[in-house]
């Protein structure tokens, strides 16, 4: 599949959409009539599901473009867009009833400055949500281009205990046959040294959805099954 550096649902595969938005509907029971703010919001689709339940979403991103588009494609009465760097929101402190980050960690280079800022911004007792890739070691070299680092449960808990509390931990799954989970343990086709296209070819073989094809009711974030995760997403509470 690669590594996109920015989702946009109208140029996107709906999969690859529906993997990024399941973070969003996540969340959405969370937020009703609550004031949000969607932080490295990109072009906005996250920020326009929040706003379905919410009673205020601002959604920042630093991308001029992003937040042109998102302006102009997902505007609404109780949505505003705003060019903002995550590291330094021009927004007054406490002013937030919850955050929602998704994916956007791994892209700093000071992910512990992010991480207070975001503390700044929420009202006491406020939730954060925030996921990053699920990795076993930290590693400032990922393979993915795009990121700065990718951080093991370890650390990413450590991250978030400097500002919250009662930090809860959930995976996000894409849901696998127990035949495809086999093989893919195994690796007996050699696939991750393969192209993704060979991937998502084999993947009906075993009897899963492939990726491209995925729809919300096809992943899953629960708190169980961490080790098998693709993303951690983390709720905590700014004390």
């Amino acid at each position: 599949m690669g590594h996109p550096e920015r989702i946009v649902p109208d140029h996107t595969e709906s999969g690859v959409v529906a993997l990024h938005e399941a973070r969003y509907r996540f969340a959405l029971p969370s937020v009703e009539r609550l004031d949000v703010l969607d932080a490295a919001c990109g072009v906005g689709y996250g920020t326009a599901l929040l706003a379905t339940t919410a009673a205020r979403v601002v959604g920042v991103d630093r991308s001029a473009e992003a937040v042109t588009y998102a302006r102009q494609r997902y505007g609404a009465s109780n949505i505003s867009f705003y060019e903002m760097d995550v590291m330094a929101l021009d927004l007054p402190a406490a002013s937030f009833d919850a955050v929602c980050s998704f994916e956007t960690i791994e892209h700093l280079a000071d992910p512990a400055g992010f991480l207070t800022e975001l503390a700044r911004v929420l009202r006491p007792g406020g939730r954060l949500f925030v996921s990053t890739p699920h990795v076993e070691t930290t590693t400032h070299s990922p393979a993915n281009p795009f990121h700065a680092l990718e951080l093991s449960r370890t650390d990413f808990e450590c991250l978030l205990s400097a500002h919250f509390v009662d930090i809860r931990l959930h995976g996000q799954h894409r849901l696998e046959t127990r035949r495809h989970k086999l093989l893919r343990r195994l690796d007996v086709l050699g696939l991750r040294r393969h192209s993704a296209v060979l991937r998502r070819a084999a993947a009906p073989l075993v009897g899963s959805r492939p990726i491209d094809s995925l729809t919300p009711a096809d992943i899953a974030i629960d708190p169980d099954r961490l080790e098998d995760a693709t993303e951690l997403l983390a709720v905590c509470t700014r004390p």
